[in-house]
């Protein structure tokens, strides 16, 4: 499946629930059934700046793809980890360099997110951009 077909597929998913307490239940539920990161994993290193909830982000690059990891300490967050992990992971650099994330803004979960779970999620994305671009670096170096 292509980053766009899985966002659809999240969109259609999030359409099933008409209420927000719903479709948060359901963010919570995705996020439990997210593999917990190791203890050690979880340092300063691979720690998200400017989320308010404590989110550890680990990329592994396999194979010309990027193996992202994540968690957090904040059930809803977890569910947010879970989301973009389940578009982004095992895709090339190029994959998610050149594609929008818009089921972010198709579910609604800028309009229903409070203002530091929003910025939280723009950083996750961020972080997840930049190492797209590093890892885009060394694979144009053939390293």
């Amino acid at each position: 499946m292509t980053i766009n077909e899985i966002q659809r597929e999240i969109i259609e998913e999030f359409s099933i629930y008409e209420d927000w307490m719903d479709k948060y239940s359901y963010l919570i539920e995705l996020g439990n059934d997210l593999k917990d990161l190791d203890p050690k994993e979880k340092t300063d290193e691979f720690l998200i700046k400017g989320c308010q909830s404590r989110v550890w982000l680990i990329s592994d690059f396999v194979d010309g793809k990027i193996v992202f990891r994540g968690e957090s300490d904040a059930v809803i967050v977890k569910g947010l980890v879970a989301l973009l992990l389940r578009v982004v992971s095992n895709r090339t650099p190029d994959e998610i360099l050149n594609n929008e994330l818009f089921f972010v803004d198709e579910i609604g979960l800028k309009q229903h997110l409070s203002p530091t779970r929003s910025n939280g999620l723009l950083s996750m994305i961020k972080q997840i951009k930049l190492y797209a671009v590093a890892y885009n670096r060394i694979s144009e170096k053939g390293e």
